[in-house]
């Protein structure tokens, strides 16, 4: 599902590509019998956070990122540097979720997967609007 969201991105070798990278990681853990589900947020973030990366990187006058990793300052700043136009806060709040839920996979703590992916299904839409607005 993810590696399909990001397939423009397939083998393409900046940040859109290592997002992908991650798409096809999440991709094969959704259909394994791995339970801990910290190990799908941890690529899950990545896979955003690589995405927004690359959106500052090519849709920015200058290109730059910063060397964050929590999402909601990332997605600010396509939207105020890019003109990304997101149609609610609820996404800013749950992009901070999920940096949380990718550090508690750094630290090996165990993750309630309910409200994981509860977050994620919210953040898939925004995924597609991102992924929109990397096609123009």
């Amino acid at each position: 599902m993810y590696a399909e969201k990001l397939k423009q991105f397939e083998n393409v070798q900046n940040l859109g590509g290592k997002a992908w990278e991650h798409a096809i990681t999440c991709d094969l853990l959704d259909k394994s019998p791995v339970k801990d589900c910290a190990i799908h947020c941890f690529h899950y973030q990545q896979m955003f956070e690589l995405l927004l990366k690359h959106l500052l990187e090519t849709k920015t006058e200058y290109g730059a990122y910063p060397h964050t990793h929590k999402l909601n300052r990332l997605l600010e700043q396509v939207v105020k540097e890019a003109g990304f136009n997101v149609g609610t806060q609820t996404y800013y709040d749950t992009l901070n979720t999920i940096t949380i839920c990718a550090e508690a996979y750094r630290y090996n703590f165990l993750l309630e997967c309910k409200t994981y992916f509860r977050s994620v299904e919210i953040l898939n839409v925004l995924l597609d609007e991102l992924v929109e607005f990397a096609n123009n």
